[in-house]
């Protein structure tokens, strides 16, 4: 089963009410890794120093390769099934483009996980019981949220099209037009929240890293800072 966020199938695995030990919770991201179809094994965990052991029964298997968060780069889980132990919101950011078979993630820390469950909508592997994502469609699907005034909704559209063009997201010059446009057109953004951006962007299917950067960079104005941007662009505003 594939979730909405990837082409393969993803869980997570979560510490359920009662549970006073993290063992259970690794064990269950294991099995389910193992039972879905596919070559080799890749394991990332923060450090290559951890602690559980069939966390660490599993990367002492023959052909299991190990790596840790620092440094990783996601074109090395290509082609694997992926085991992520204790990943933070940054780190899971960075999995918008793995082409793994299958991802299991070990939760740690809900507050890191909860936007990426919304968008990965990964089987949730809990003491006890499996529970399926919910459908799309009919009473779970979201409701649409109000177009945005100002002409903001279509800049975020336009920023959400520009971003979708390149493998790496929103480009230098295309994140100065925005901060440039906030700048010279601070009527336009004064009514709008960071929140409203962050669910207008998310909805546009931006890639999380770019829904950060347009949501941090609202947040920065509110807080009265400016930006650097390049000459040609200190004057810019969207028509």
């Amino acid at each position: 089963m594939t979730s909405d966020g990837y082409s393969f199938p993803v869980a997570i695995s979560r510490l359920t009410e009662g549970e006073t030990s993290r063992e259970p919770q690794n064990i269950r991201a294991i099995k389910w890794l193992l039972d879905q179809p596919g070559r080799s094994v890749a394991v990332v965990t923060p450090q290559k120093q951890f602690h559980g052991d069939s966390l660490k029964r599993l990367v002492a298997r023959p052909g299991v390769l190990h790596l840790s968060c620092r440094g990783l780069s996601v074109g090395s889980l290509s082609g694997r099934r992926v085991l992520y132990a204790w990943p933070d919101r940054k780190h899971l950011n960075e999995l918008w483009d793995v082409d793994a078979e299958a991802l299991a993630v070990i939760e740690w820390n809900e507050n890191e996980t909860a936007e990426w469950i919304e968008d990965a909508r990964p089987i949730q592997l809990l003491q006890g019981k499996t529970v399926q994502p919910p459908s799309p469609s009919g009473d779970d699907a979201p409701e649409a949220s109000e177009p945005l005034p100002n002409g903001v909704e279509e800049i975020l559209e336009h920023i959400a099209a520009w971003a979708a063009g390149y493998s790496t997201g929103l480009k230098r010059n295309e994140e100065d037009k925005l901060k440039a446009d906030m700048m010279n057109r601070p009527e336009r953004w004064g009514p709008i929240t960071v929140e409203q951006v962050r669910t207008k962007c998310r909805a546009l299917g931006m890639r999380p890293d770019d829904v950060d950067t347009v949501a941090g960079f609202l947040q920065r104005r509110k807080e009265g800072r400016r930006f650097n941007v390049q000459s040609s662009y200190r004057t810019f505003h969207f028509t």
